[in-house]
């Protein structure tokens, strides 16, 4: 299973900032983080933050596209049915 992102490094705080419509028919979550896009700090500042906010291993989320962009594609690696459920009642959470 994969997320589309929109990063926001050099945040005031880490968080979740809702959904952007990216204008291609993709949707993707809005994320900021503190961390500054250097030597990969983002991106890794950003993994961090969904793993904890998703309650899933870090080892089970690695970037595959977007390295140096905002608009970033993460894969979600484990059982796609208990994934896809941990992510749509996190998405009820947060966006009900």
């Amino acid at each position: 299973m994969t997320a589309a992102i929109r990063l926001t490094p050099k945040a005031k705080a880490d968080r979740f900032a809702g959904l952007a419509d990216l204008g291609d028919g993709t949707t993707a979550i809005k994320v900021a983080v503190t961390a500054a896009p250097e030597k990969g700090r983002a991106n890794a500042a950003l993994l961090a933050l969904l793993a904890k906010e998703w309650r899933l291993p870090k080892s089970s989320l690695r970037l595959i596209a977007g390295e140096t962009d905002r608009r970033k594609v993460v894969r979600i690696e484990g059982g796609d049915a208990t994934v896809k459920r941990t992510l749509e009642d996190w998405l009820t959470r947060k966006h009900g």
